[in-house]
């Protein structure tokens, strides 16, 4: 697996790291696997958070077991703001990851100004940031976020060690930013690789984000061997891509679209029980992957469907994309009805 120096962080990861969102959908046993597949497969990066459920705990319960803490390097984020909220959020990751250092801890989902402002303020989570790192509990302080234009303006080399933002095929805005944040000489972790599964060929997803220099690490999220073994093949090289291969890239942008949802969980829980993501999921086989009868069985089969949508707008402040849900279902609803 080739690596890279992760800027001002200055240590050496996989250019294909392990995002951690998946893992929490499966068994501690699972999840131990695909863990242990992926350090096999050359990768040293994972990345996770506090907000991803069992993740953290799956991870850390991984390294134990398979003594692998001393291959990787670990990074974690939290949506905390405050000083004692993020004191107490780095203690809780330490002891889920069953560590007494984590490499990267990063300010998670910064969505608006007043957010950053809390988070930089005197009783702000940044202050126990550094202060974890200056305790040699952390070793790198990053920020993540989902609006380039945001990101930007709070952008401080001084302050931060690391960037995350998405970046795909279809999302590619964030390309100033990178470069930026390349001549700064901070380290850009790309989360949403594929978009968030919704790019059909993950491999071309992650290879057109191969091209890009200034990126130093992509975090695909994995849930089987399988995506491993993709995935970390596409890190092992250099190559180009071809004619054919931008061509296959291109059609599957035109045929997604703007408005599609990359299943990141933010919007849950519905206050109605509906599994948001999934409704967008069995959408997406029923038109884009011609398997209407599999989709129109599977959704008839949900407990809770868009039908049942009462329109209440939770999930769309929720949404890190700023989607709009409540229409997107009123599709969904029009394609299964």
């Amino acid at each position: 697996m080739r690596k890279k120096r992760l800027g001002k962080a200055n240590i050496e990861v996989s250019v294909i790291g392990l995002g951690g969102i998946p893992l929490q959908r499966l068994t501690e046993d699972q999840a131990g696997e695909v863990v242990k597949a992926a350090v096999d497969a050359g990768i040293n990066f994972i990345d996770t958070a506090r907000g991803y459920t069992v993740s953290e705990e799956y991870i850390g319960a991984a390294l134990e077991k398979y003594q692998l803490r001393a291959r990787v390097h670990l990074a974690t984020k939290t949506m905390v703001r405050d000083y004692e909220g993020m004191k107490k959020e780095i203690a809780i990751s330490l002891q889920n990851l069953r560590t007494d250092y984590i490499d990267l801890y990063q300010a998670h989902l910064i969505k608006t100004e007043e957010q950053y402002e809390q988070l930089m303020g005197e009783d702000g989570g940044y202050r126990a940031l550094v202060e974890a790192k200056e305790a040699g509990k952390i070793g790198a302080i990053g920020i993540t976020a989902h609006t380039a234009s945001l990101l930007e303006k709070l952008l401080d080399p001084e302050k931060f060690d690391t960037i995350q933002f998405p970046y795909n095929p279809i999302e590619n805005q964030g390309k100033e930013l990178f470069e930026r944040a390349h001549a700064h000489d901070m380290g850009v972790i790309v989360m949403k690789p594929i978009a968030g599964g919704a790019f059909e060929r993950g491999d071309l997803s992650l290879k057109y984000i191969m091209q890009n220099e200034t990126i130093t690490v992509a975090i695909p999220g994995m849930d089987n061997i399988e995506q491993v073994a993709i995935n970390t093949a596409i890190g092992q090289d250099e190559y180009p891509l071809t004619e054919s291969e931008e061509t296959e890239i291109q059609v599957i942008v035109d045929r997604l679209g703007s408005e599609f949802c990359r299943r990141c969980g933010y919007c849950l829980p519905c206050p109605q029980e509906i599994d948001i993501p999934t409704q967008f999921l069995f959408e997406g086989y029923y038109k884009r992957y011609d398997m209407k009868d599999w989709a129109v069985g599977r959704y008839g089969n949900l407990a809770k469907n868009a039908s049942d949508c009462v329109e209440c707008g939770i999930c769309e402040e929720r949404c890190p994309y700023n989607l709009p849900i409540r229409k997107m279902m009123k599709r969904v609803v029009k394609t299964f009805e």
